[in-house]
């Protein structure tokens, strides 16, 4: 893999201030070195934890001896993720730098293809023909309607006020909602772009062949290769330091420069001056903020009144300039955004069997597989094993959320965000309809919850103006990045934004030279635009 930069307008002095490091600001970094040329020494993250990667993350328990954790988990698909593996083809693997993580990704999906068999259970333990998506002849209009709307017509509307009620029963909406994380109050808008944006999944949502894995954890396989490149570039990556307040110079409508960072770290506050040479690119919003966790015997918090700092910089700023967004339009309804995620780590492979033997799946093979009639909307994936990096002999790990968490269960009676992390397991071996080994299950099995008040807030509805530009107007020298930015026609809760929203930043502030990847655009595909019509036409 060679290192190829493009032409830009950097200069010997120029510095490049990233304000958090999460898969936006390391993505920012690792196109600066590579596309603008700029050293890493000149390139410096302040992220307020301990740790890169925001909400890519993957880790030992912090309540569970000997137990893992993920909050979420990502699917990664060929055709639409054109930035991820843009990016990634620098990057070398960890297990052999001799190939990129892109390459390790494509091979290990060439190898443990997903084809799900189990798609959608019912309440009966039965598996339903997801190959059936239910559709009536109103449902086909209506989807076909939200994709030919412009999105300025769909404005702030619901998913709700576009469909007829029976479109939420079909077996597309369940696979839909849960593949991506809607919900029927969320953004029509949103939808619209998704629809446009993976009409390549609609022949193929009832198998998820598209989807593509890590072979480990994300956080594992794309976060810590990425910043183990960035050190050996030089990047100046300072832990715990919190940004707390940027200044401006300017006006909307005129030049508009970031002048002064303000930040915390343990030894006190402090400001960065920036000059004539140096940039900034800020991280907004959070959709991690305020996580919580629980472990078998304890309930996660569910915590409404923003505590951590996930929020407090974007909501300080946004007072600046009227075109510096809302964040009030995305934090604002906890009771419609939050879901749980659960970690199971298993010492022994009894449910991990049953799984496999119930669905037709091996680990890995079996993408996402939903509870339909659940009251807590559980869906549950179990990945390529070993799922993190130096995992112990017979240690093995399961994800799965709940979409509806103050629902009550239908075998553990009260609302998902009050249940114990036994009383979640208990909850979903009952679902399988495994019963017999629930008190071996129990007995060897580590239960980390996680609750996350904003997992789905990128979703609200929203209006013109709610998300700024990436680059606003007149700036001379700052950028905004991350899942609450606006980048006409992509879609939010994808690395893919993180990293669009990245590659803007850089390519406008630094002058790059170099065309961004064009979004893949399957309705322009006629092989793609065919299957999906069949699909929608009911042939």
């Amino acid at each position: 893999m060679t290192l190829t930069t493009h032409a830009a307008r950097t200069g010997s002095n120029d510095h490049l201030w990233i304000v958090g490091g999460g898969i936006a600001g390391m993505a920012a970094a690792a196109v600066a070195i590579r596309d603008a040329g700029l050293p890493g020494e000149r390139i410096h993250i302040l992220e307020e934890l301990g740790l890169d990667g925001g909400s890519l993350d993957g880790a030992i328990s912090p309540l569970e001896p000997g137990a893992f954790v993920s909050r979420g988990g990502r699917m990664l698909e060929e055709e639409a993720y054109r930035l991820v593996w843009d990016l990634f083809s620098t990057i070398p693997s960890l297990s052999d730098p001799s190939m990129s993580v892109k390459d390790e990704i494509w091979a290990f999906n060439a190898r443990v293809k997903t084809d799900a068999r189990a798609r959608l259970v019912d309440a009966h333990h039965h598996i339903l023909d997801a190959t059936d998506y239910g559709f009536s002849v109103r449902d086909r209009a209506d989807v076909l309607r939200v994709i030919a709307t412009p999105e300025a017509l769909l404005g702030s509307k619901r998913i709700d006020e576009m469909f007829n009620p029976h479109f939420f029963t079909t077996h597309f909406w369940q696979m839909w909602r849960t593949t991506f994380a809607f919900q029927k109050w969320h953004s029509a808008a949103e939808l619209r772009r998704y629809f446009r944006r993976f009409i390549q999944e609609f022949s193929r949502i009832h198998t998820l062949e598209g989807v593509r894995r890590t072979v480990y954890n994300q956080y594992d396989s794309m976060v810590v290769p990425l910043q183990r490149w960035l050190l050996d570039h030089g990047v100046d990556v300072r832990f715990a330091t919190r940004v707390v307040d940027i200044d401006f110079s300017g006006a909307p409508g005129g030049r508009r420069r970031a002048t002064r960072i303000h930040f915390e770290n343990p030894t006190g506050p402090g400001t960065i001056e920036l000059g004539a040479h140096d940039f900034t690119i800020v991280t907004i919003g959070s959709i991690t903020a305020d996580a919580t966790y629980g472990g078998n015997d304890t309930v996660p918090e569910m915590i409404r009144d923003r505590r951590d700092h996930g929020w407090s910089l974007w909501d300080r700023i946004s007072k600046k300039a009227p075109d510096f967004g809302r964040p009030m339009a995305f934090y604002g309804n906890i009771d419609e955004d939050n879901w749980e995620s659960f970690t199971l780590t298993l010492h022994g492979r009894t449910l991990l069997d049953r799984i496999t033997a119930f669905s037709g799946n091996q680990p890995g093979t079996g993408a996402l597989t939903t509870f339909v009639d659940s009251g807590w909307h559980l869906s549950i994936v179990v990945p390529y094993q070993p799922h993190f990096r130096d995992m112990p002999d017979d240690t093995y790990t399961l994800w799965g959320y709940g979409f509806t968490t103050g629902n009550v269960g239908d075998y553990v009676r009260k609302p998902m965000q009050q249940a114990t992390g036994t009383e979640v397991l208990t909850e979903l071996v009952h679902q399988l309809g495994f019963d017999d080994i629930l008190d071996d299950v129990l007995a060897t099995t580590e239960v980390t919850t996680v609750m996350m008040p904003y997992a789905s807030a990128l979703f609200a509805c929203r209006a013109a103006g709610d998300r700024p530009k990436v680059v606003p107007d007149g700036s001379e020298n700052f950028a905004f990045v991350g899942q609450f930015v606006e980048i006409p026609n992509d879609v939010v809760f994808t690395v893919e934004y993180s990293i669009h929203g990245a590659m803007i930043a850089v390519y406008t502030l630094l002058g790059v030279d170099r065309q961004i990847p064009p979004m893949y655009r399957g309705l322009r595909d006629p092989a793609v635009a065919t299957k999906a019509t069949r699909v929608l036409v009911g042939v």
